[in-house]
């Protein structure tokens, strides 16, 4: 099905990491990867030549879906870093989507989280697309969002560390609208 979209993507395979296409077709060189798996020093050579595949077949706006990775290594950070450097020049951007707080972590620590344009949702991915507006632009906040912890619903007014009123645990939010522990 992915040889449907990319012509020869699936040559390839790797069981450490499941790659699925889906073409956005109301927005022009869109394409959404799902991702399931993790990425690590082992596979993320294998990870960049499927994807490279995809950019070189003229995909530019490129959504990860990464609530299906499980762990991210700095080396496949690295990997997404190149990804931006290809599409960039050429029009293009990339979205991050439904990351996963412990591979949210890894970015952050890396200081790569600022980059990238994090998404909840296709939705808000593919209106990105539309309208060609940065993160920059559109002002997050204040944001409303559930604790991690007992799920009571919050509102974030700036990025900064606060305490849930419901459980007291100390929740910290980015300027990216991202929420994790503390």
């Amino acid at each position: 099905m992915n040889n449907d979209i990319v012509n020869g993507f699936d040559d390839e395979k790797d069981d450490s990491l499941k790659i699925k296409l889906q073409q956005v077709n109301e927005v022009e060189g869109c394409l959404v990867l799902y991702l399931t798996g993790y990425i690590d020093t082992y596979n993320s050579n294998y990870f960049q030549k499927r994807v490279q595949k995809a950019i070189e077949a003229g995909f530019i706006r490129l959504v990860f879906q990464c609530n299906g990775l499980n762990y991210v290594s700095s080396t496949g950070i690295g990997s997404f870093t190149a990804f931006l450097k290809s599409v960039k020049p050429r029009g293009g951007d990339l979205v991050l989507l439904e990351i996963q707080p412990k591979v949210y972590e890894v970015f952050q620590l890396l200081g790569f989280s600022q980059f990238f344009n994090i998404k909840d949702n296709l939705e808000d991915s593919v209106s990105f697309f539309k309208t060609g507006k940065t993160t920059e632009s559109v002002s997050l906040f204040p944001k409303v969002f559930s604790c991690p912890i007992c799920s009571k619903k919050l509102k974030a007014l700036k990025s900064g560390r606060f305490r849930c009123s419901e459980c007291k645990t100390i929740l910290a939010i980015d300027n990216g609208g991202q929420v994790f522990l503390g």
